[in-house]
């Protein structure tokens, strides 16, 4: 008899609702958050990228839709004057702003939304939509290792370096905002610790919104 009542549980809820969250990565540029992003994304089907909207051009091998949507500064303008921005920034005089479009919608369907952006849009966003939010900073191991990994990369001037590396500081002077914070000193390491993170906050009691149909069904 208890067997067939455990079947019959595995029947009726074989995956229990749960409202989705916004996954929020933040780091001073060389860190290392879009290549956790990246890894991230390739690693689970349950969460998508949210495209951002930038004022900047599209740069080689970027793709209208997929990596941003590319707009003029009147486009923008107009925008944030229909107040359809979860949050928007000026970064390196350019502007990148987070579209509502179906996020909110798709939440309650369970879908995890993964954002890329800084301490100003995170702020922005815990404003709007604190329930949703989970916020992860990332630190690298020292400012030598940050600035080294900016040189590596070959496609910055020396000027635009130290531009980089002075925002860092300012960004990272934020780090205690942010709900949990990792040191970047190995990828892979930094990786298992963040994806643990999404792991532990989709389990969080007020995201199951199919717990309250299951208990009934199981106490019943």
């Amino acid at each position: 008899m208890a067997d067939s009542a455990s079947s019959r549980d595995a029947r009726t809820f074989p995956n229990l609702a749960r409202r989705g969250l916004m996954f929020i990565l933040s780091s001073p540029s060389g860190a290392g958050k879009t290549t956790i992003s990246r890894m991230l994304l390739d690693a689970d089907d349950e969460i998508r990228l949210s495209v951002s909207v930038t004022t900047r051009p599209p740069r080689e091998g970027e793709i209208e839709g997929v990596h941003y949507h590319f707009v003029d500064d009147a486009e923008f303008d107009g925008m944030v004057a229909e107040d359809d921005f979860y949050e928007w920034a000026h970064v390196f005089s350019h502007r990148y702003g987070t579209p509502k479009g179906r996020i909110r919608g798709a939440l309650k369907d369970g879908q995890d939304f993964l954002f890329d952006i800084d301490w100003q849009g995170t702020q922005q966003l815990y404003q709007k939509d604190e329930q949703d939010v989970v916020s992860v900073f990332i630190l690298p191991p020292s400012l030598p290792e940050l600035r080294r990994r900016l040189e590596s990369r070959a496609q910055d001037s020396a000027e635009v370096i130290d531009a980089r590396m002075d925002r860092a500081r300012g960004e990272i002077s934020h780090w205690a905002e942010y709900d949990y914070v990792v040191i970047n000193d190995d990828v892979d390491a930094c990786f298992s610790k963040v994806r643990e993170i999404l792991e532990a906050e989709r389990m969080r009691r007020q995201r199951q919104t199919g717990l309250i149909p299951f208990v009934r069904e199981l106490m019943g």
